[in-house]
């Protein structure tokens, strides 16, 4: 039975971030695959398709953070790689994400990626996870995904977190 009392929260937050990369090299880096060259403790349980490339509809689950979420299921809603745009939708019990990242040239040797996240609630429990979330995703503004991306494009090595 519907609780008629609950009232779902949506709460956006982007951040643009520069990667020292040109777009070809930088764009993949936000795929699911590529994502684990860069990324410490990513680590995509790839659904479907089992191609190992990314497309719309890929399906996937990663580790959940806690809170009783144990899982959260990934899918690609949008792939446009000719215009460098990617967006997943991701779910657990609680709540679900739409997560927009969309890449453009700023110089040669340089990308600027602009990641957004909009939270949804589907319970009360799923509302106060988002409002902690987004608040600790972009305390920093993203610049912890520029430094670790950069650290990798520079040495070809994660980023350890200390």
């Amino acid at each position: 039975m519907r609780d008629n009392s609950f009232i779902a929260e949506r709460l956006s937050r982007s951040a643009a971030i520069i990667p020292d990369g040109n777009i070809e090299r930088v764009f993949p880096f936000f795929g699911p695959i590529e994502k684990m060259k860069w990324a410490e403790g990513w680590e995509p349980a790839i659904l479907y398709p089992t191609t190992g490339k990314i497309e719309e509809e890929l399906v996937f689950t990663t580790r959940g953070h806690g809170h009783g979420e144990d899982t959260f299921a990934w899918m690609v809603s949008k792939y446009r790689p000719e215009i460098h745009l990617v967006e997943y939708v991701v779910s657990t019990q609680n709540r679900y994400c739409v997560i927009n990242i969309r890449c453009k040239s700023v110089s040669g040797s340089q990308s600027e990626a602009t990641v957004s996240y909009t939270y949804t609630g589907l319970n009360d429990l799923g509302n106060e996870i988002n409002r902690h979330a987004i608040e600790k995703m972009y305390e920093r503004d993203l610049k912890d995904w520029e430094e670790v991306i950069n650290h990798f494009l520079k040495t070809g090595k994660k980023l350890k977190h200390n």
